[in-house]
């Protein structure tokens, strides 16, 4: 089983990916945490992708391709996977097709979670993480027991530098301007489930699972 998740950031990719994953065993790739991860460790790409998305705006296209490549190389068993934030424009996909190919590995299903702006800039805004243990809490929606502190170590939560609304809403701009062009190739193929991502975490996943299902009949 191979996955795409496609969706405005906010909508729930990482929570629903991670769900598939361990359920469904398969591999988890979230870009954005490969990206992150570049960042923090001050690689060549990192430093290339920071002033982007320090700004809200997409990493270029052959960064992040060559992001996933390098993945590709070291994982060779890599046949069963989610994607959670990649291909994020039409040329990704295209690109990451014929990688795919030469692997004998096609995409099975791309999963679109759509939800709106507004929804989208509260979700994010109200994010904060734990800079110790990674712990991900939200002001309203998941508060830790004390406010601004982590219920695991103390330690006091912060904001990601791109959670704020300004950012963010860059960011939308950035996602709606790419993301119709990739939708309408993934129509094309046949392979594009929409899923709204309103409601709780489980029944959006359970919905999820019958879309999939209905992809394998």
């Amino acid at each position: 089983m191979r996955l795409v998740l496609v969706g405005p950031p906010g909508s729930g990719k990482g929570t629903q990916a991670e769900l598939l994953t361990k359920n469904l065993n398969l591999h988890y790739i979230g870009t954005g945490n490969i990206l992150r991860d570049a960042i923090n460790r001050k690689t060549e790409y990192g430093l290339r992708a920071k002033p982007f998305l320090d700004v809200g705006e997409l990493a270029p296209d052959d960064l992040v391709n060559s992001l996933v490549a390098d993945l590709y190389r070291d994982n060779a068993g890599l046949d069963r996977f989610v994607l959670d934030g990649y291909p994020r424009t039409r040329a990704q996909a295209v690109w990451f097709d014929d990688l795919l190919k030469t692997l004998k590995r096609p995409i099975d299903a791309v999963i679109q979670l759509s939800v709106n702006d507004e929804e989208v800039v509260r979700r994010i805004s109200g994010r904060r993480v734990c800079p110790r243990c990674g712990t991900v809490y939200h002001v309203t929606d998941r508060a830790p027991k004390v406010a601004g502190i982590c219920d695991h170590d103390g330690e006091k939560l912060i904001q990601r530098p791109d959670d704020n609304e300004s950012v963010i809403r860059a960011r939308l701009k950035v996602f709606h301007s790419n993301t119709d062009s990739l939708l309408d190739y993934y129509r094309d193929k046949g392979l594009l489930c929409e899923q709204p991502s309103y409601g709780s975490v489980d029944s959006i996943y359970q919905s999820i699972l019958g879309l999939i299902q209905a992809k394998k009949h």
